[in-house]
């Protein structure tokens, strides 16, 4: 069978990171993708990445300021699917190519705009280099976090634990104070993952409207989809269960140096196994020291970072008596989560990742032999596979030319429902999802219009009140069911039967237990879209308990944000796309299941996992398959950047951001730091040779004077420049612009007072998306549900006190059994 986009004939005019992407996952299943490229080709070729992002797709190079090159290009706009640009805002109405412009000519277009602030904000025209962004919006803060943590931070209130000094040592990322620059692209990275839901949501819309659409996200958005964990603000932070220890600078992380040097990260760390396991002069994992529910992990509330601290040495010490492969190797049968951090490289030599097709080998007619990510999502229906290398610059030229020519203009469709409010309106989801991960997929369902129903267990209040389980729960309706109860399954099953989907993170024996895996639920519903999202590749990983570290661990983000090539230490991000790339993937999944079943009628099963986006945000590096690499940037061990002209800066006050890219910007650049003169400098070839001296040079510079006297020469001067923000994320929710945007949200909830949240992280012009409420609570809308399932009262009172179901405030404790 074809990939579920065979057909769908795709226009890239984008350049970059984030664009090239989106149009590398349709290419990636099935969709007819050409590069459209500028005379001399996309000034953005010399990336590595590009080996990568450009693979599956076919290379035209039009001046679409040439008449006929233009004339040749709006033929293929007239029977084309969808466009993808990222031209600065502005660009496109001067070249005739915008959407109002080009929607004329083909109004089933689905025209995707990629910004770096989005058209029409008061930054639409500050430069869109993914650091800069980080700077601007203070994302390299957030990267290790605030002394004070994330709630504190936003609530405008002082570190609950001043006197408490911890060594950085102990902490993860630099031994330095200040902001902290990652490798991983996160501005673009959520932008990609963002445009991509949003433009096969406008695919599936389009099957019922007949209508194509603007979709449009930035890397601004990126940057607040990497950070909705962090920026979350909320009136009472002191409600029981409403706890973030971990979003602190000052809280260690659970990375630990082995015996062999290699670093290893659990997360959360469990002394008991730790102590326990290492106590002899071998490794002892007995599965007697499971994990699971074991009081003796470290908990959440802010008073556990004085806990952690206190055995923080003790662990170290332990940890450090055995090497990195043993301990793995006693995780794995303690069930722990625990994996050994390694470089981008190393993660595409992994062969179980090649077993799995989660990285795959590919030849480049310039590089050979390459791995590299591979397929990052699954459709039963329509298997498909990523396709062949990258093209090289106007391969096609002249076959595209050819096509233009005879192009046709798309046939109309009648439109099935040409009202639809949204996208998924009228889709019915059930979320079995725990955590994070199968949740925000689910969220994001919700944000396109879809009911989603949250099937909740008797004992899951303690995590919904987790700070961070709130990023991944609004807009849904929770019922509380104990699912080993027949009388539950038959409520579930009830709900099965008004469902279109069926959505879940949890370990899958565990379903086939329970019997709602896809086997048992496709028998009762044959057309029933079923959503599996894992930790792990399929294969000897496939049953450990995996999360968004132990994802950072095995792709090499935490290596790479790190700085380790040149000495540094692991970082786990607080802006990752692990759990929630998994998310954004499955959403992307689910969504062109139901494309395709509203076509055929069909259903079938979706299934991603952490370790797919992880690699999709490593995916800048290829690797050759005895694991060694190419050249590429890497940042240094301080985490200031990438080079001299591409990194942080420390001025008398505040931090500076460079990104010099272009000779015009280093000639302006050297003018004003007085070293025009220095021939160390004078040429790209001088300063990359004398980069670690030219680093030093300008530091010495801009440590003379605070970062805005800097950044208003260097701005005025053409130099692409931004001061890292620390107030940014204290101004977000007061913003009037974002608001209006829908793009920062707020409600009223009874836990913690008033909720504001990032809101929506893509625009639709003709069927938006829709905030449809705040967080639920556990098995607040479980009367209601039963209700309108034709329970009476005296049923659903029974089904309770039998703890059949759950209402919010439970559980109480069943009776105890007799002896």
């Amino acid at each position: 069978m074809a990939g579920v986009l065979q057909g769908v004939r795709v226009l890239d005019l984008s350049w970059g990171i984030a664009g090239p992407m989106v149009a590398m996952l349709m290419a990636d299943h099935g969709a007819d993708v050409t590069k459209i490229e500028p005379p001399g080709g996309d000034p953005f070729r010399d990336q590595l990445g590009y080996k990568v992002w450009q693979r599956g797709k076919r290379s035209a190079v039009l001046d679409l300021k040439n008449e006929a090159d233009k004339q040749a290009f709006l033929a293929l706009v007239k029977a084309a699917d969808v466009l993808v640009e990222s031209y600065t805002p502005g660009v496109t109405e001067r070249l005739g190519i915008d959407y109002a412009t080009l929607e004329k000519l083909n109004p089933r277009l689905v025209y995707c705009s990629i910004t770096g602030y989005g058209r029409g904000t008061q930054d639409e025209d500050r430069p869109a280099y993914d650091a800069l962004v980080a700077a601007r919006t203070g994302l390299h803060w957030e990267q290790r976090g605030w002394p004070e943590g994330a709630l504190n931070h936003l609530a405008g209130r002082d570190d609950p634990f001043p006197d408490l000094d911890i060594p950085y040592d102990w902490l993860q990322g630099a031994a330095r104070p200040g902001p902290l620059f990652p490798s991983s692209h996160w501005p673009s990275l959520g932008a990609f993952f963002s445009a991509s839901v949003g433009i096969n949501a406008a695919l599936r819309a389009r099957e019922h409207t007949g209508r194509g659409q603007h979709v449009e996200t930035s890397l601004l958005q990126g940057a607040m989809a990497g950070a909705a964990g962090v920026w979350m603000r909320a009136e009472n932070i002191d409600a029981p269960g409403f706890d973030s220890w971990i979003l602190g600078s000052k809280a260690p992380k659970g990375q630990f140096r082995a015996a062999d040097g290699e670093w290893i990260h659990n997360w959360v760390p469990n002394p008991r196994f730790i102590m326990s396991a290492s106590a002899g002069d071998q490794l002892d994992a007995s599965p007697d020291l499971t994990v699971q529910n074991d009081p003796d992990r470290f908990g959440t509330g802010p008073e556990e970072l004085l806990v952690m601290a206190h055995y923080q040495p003790i662990l170290a010490e332990a940890i450090a008596k055995f090497p990195a492969k043993d301990w793995v190797e006693a995780a794995a049968k303690a069930e722990m989560t625990m994996q050994n951090v390694r470089s981008a490289e190393a993660s595409l030599a992994d062969p179980l990742f090649l077993a799995d097709g989660c990285v795959v080998e590919t030849t480049d007619p310039e590089l050979g032999k390459l791995r590299t990510v591979g397929q990052t999502y699954r459709l039963s229906a329509n298997p498909s596979k990523p396709g062949s290398h990258a093209p090289r610059v106007g391969e096609h030229t002249e076959q595209v030319k050819a096509e233009a020519a005879k192009a046709q203009a798309a046939t109309a469709k009648d439109a099935k429902n040409p009202k639809l409010k949204a996208p998924l309106e009228g889709i019915v989801v059930l979320d079995l999802g725990l955590a994070i991960a199968g949740p925000f997929g689910t969220q994001l369902l919700s944000d396109l219009g879809a009911t989603v129903i949250k099937i909740n267990g008797l004992y899951d209040m303690f995590w919904h009140r987790v700070h961070i389980a709130y990023m991944a729960n609004r807009g849904k309706r929770s019922i509380t069911l104990n699912l080993k109860d027949p009388r539950a399954m038959e409520i579930f099953h009830k709900l099965l039967a008004k469902a279109d989907v069926v959505h879940h993170n949890m370990r899958y024996d565990a379903a086939e237990r329970l019997k709602i895996d896809y086997e048992s639920l496709k028998k009762l519903k044959p057309d029933l879209i079923y959503c599996h999202t894992r930790g792990f590749e399929t294969g000897e990983r496939a049953g450990l308990p995996g999360n968004d570290q132990t994802g950072a661990c095995l792709s090499g983000i935490q290596y790479e944000d790190g700085g380790m090539h040149d000495g540094g230490k692991p970082l786990w991000s607080l802006t990752s796309f692990g759990d929630t790339g998994n998310g954004f993937l499955s959403a992307v999944g689910v969504i062109q299941a139901l494309y395709h079943r509203d076509r055929t009628g069909e259903g079938q099963m979706v299934d991603t996992s952490i370790i797919n986006a992880a690699l999709l945000n490593t995916s800048y590096a290829v690797a050759r398959p005895d694991g060694s690499g190419f050249d590429r940037p890497k940042i240094d061990g301080q985490q200031y950047g990438y080079s001299a002209g591409h990194r942080l800066y420390e001025t008398r006050k505040g931090w500076l951001c460079l990104v010099a890219a272009k000779p015009a910007h280093w000639d302006a650049l050297l003018k004003i730091a007085d070293l025009a003169g220095d021939a160390r400098f004078a040429t790209a070839e001088a300063r990359a040779e004398h980069d670690a001296e030219l680093a030093a040079a300008l530091a010495g510079r801009f440590a003379s004077d605070e970062a805005k006297q800097w950044f208003a020469k260097l701005d005025a001067a053409g130099v692409p420049a931004e001061i890292v923000s620390e107030d940014f994320s204290l101004k977000l929710h007061e913003n009037a612009e974002f608001q209006k945007r829908r793009w920062v949200t707020s409600y009223a909830h009874p836990h913690v007072g008033k909720l504001d949240q990032i809101g929506l992280l893509v625009d639709l012009s003709d069927t938006p998306g829709v905030i449809q409420g705040r967080p639920m609570i556990v098995g607040e809308h479980t009367q209601q549900i039963l209700a309108e399932l034709g329970y009476d009262e005296a049923q659903i009172k029974l089904l309770e006190e039998q703890f059949a179901i759950g209402f919010a405030g439970m559980p109480r404790m069943p009776p105890r059994k007799a002896a």
